[in-house]
């Protein structure tokens, strides 16, 4: 079943084609990961499912409703640009985003009674807002969106500014929401986040859709052309070795596509210092990310399905690409 259901959805602005021909199924109570370049048509996406902006051309069904505000009171929404009444107390303004979705009084007091026990902020339920540090100002926003316990939560980069203590605590917050039958929606520009939480990975670049699939689904379409490598030689000689395509320096090791034998590349590594690490893989989230919207390229997304740049029309989802 599909909580969300895009079909040939079209946005343009002017001359500039935002989404174009969009199809895509988001599952039951899945976390979904939404990735892509800015600019990519990312936010214009989420903002016709929450029915702010509306397509050109296609259809959205969301929670079974393809009218224009028939899934609000069912829906949370996290935005990137964050926004509180900061002359509220903590309390009257979750209590007041409860009354929006309908919840009654007594439902509200329990809910934000815990959440705000949850987020170590009881003692911060009397303050008005405009007191909080931005942490704690991130932490209730992120009550305020699934304080009325949302069936479908939509949110846009819910890590951004957070200490790790703040990280850990809002993703085992989103965790337990999915395995209470939230379907969530994620939109991230970490691409490590997005491999190690998202059930399934949809990315659009220039407006297309290039990929939607489980992490392993995208992967396996990539091949094991990578070597993960931690080498004490000089950085340079790496791009002299003609079976080495690309090096994506990650810091203390880089990650490697190949066009050649890896043992080759392995003897002539060898030969011109110590090789701590050398391990074939397939490539990480974050290489697939570089190689379809990176500076190297190309200035059009594959639009066939069957090549490692499109992954559509999955049996997971159900959605004609």
């Amino acid at each position: 079943m599909s909580v969300v259901q895009l079909s040939e959805v079209t946005k343009t602005y002017g001359r500039h084609r935002a989404v174009s021909d969009l199809s895509l199924a988001v599952p039951a109570g899945s976390l979904y990961g939404f990735i892509g370049p800015n600019g990519s048509g990312k936010t214009t996406t989420i903002r016709m499912i929450l029915r702010i902006i509306h397509p050109d051309s296609g259809s959205i069904n969301v929670l079974g409703n393809n009218l224009a505000s028939a899934a609000n009171d069912e829906l949370g929404y996290l935005p990137e640009e964050r926004g509180l009444y900061k002359k509220l107390t903590v309390k009257r303004m979750l209590h007041y985003y409860a009354a929006l979705k309908g919840i009654g009084a007594a439902d509200a007091r329990s809910a934000v009674t815990h959440w705000l026990d949850r987020f170590q902020l009881s003692e911060w339920g009397n303050k008005k807002i405009e007191t909080l540090s931005k942490g704690m100002s991130q932490k209730v926003q992120f009550i305020a969106c699934i304080v009325a316990r949302p069936k479908l939560l939509i949110l846009d980069e819910p890590f951004s500014g957070l200490d790790p203590v703040n990280t850990e605590t809002i993703r085992s917050s989103i965790l337990e929401l999915r395995e209470q039958g939230t379907t969530i929606i994620f939109s991230t520009h970490d691409m490590g986040v997005a491999e190690k939480m998202c059930d399934f990975i949809f990315m659009i670049y220039q407006g297309n859709k290039v990929l939607d699939g489980t992490l392993e689904q995208i992967k396996a379409q990539y091949g094991a052309d990578s070597v993960h490598l931690r080498w004490d030689g000089p950085r340079s000689e790496l791009n002299s070795i003609d079976e080495i395509e690309r090096v994506v320096d990650m810091g203390s090791y880089q990650e490697l596509q190949l066009r050649g034998d890896p043992q080759r590349v392995l003897h002539q590594l060898v030969a011109k210092g110590s090789v701590q690490l050398f391990e074939i893989a397939q490539p990480s989230l974050h290489d697939i990310f570089i190689r379809i919207a990176g500076p190297e390229a190309g200035s059009e997304p594959s639009s066939g399905s069957d090549t490692p740049d499109t992954i559509a029309g999955n049996s997971h989802s159900g959605a004609a690409s």
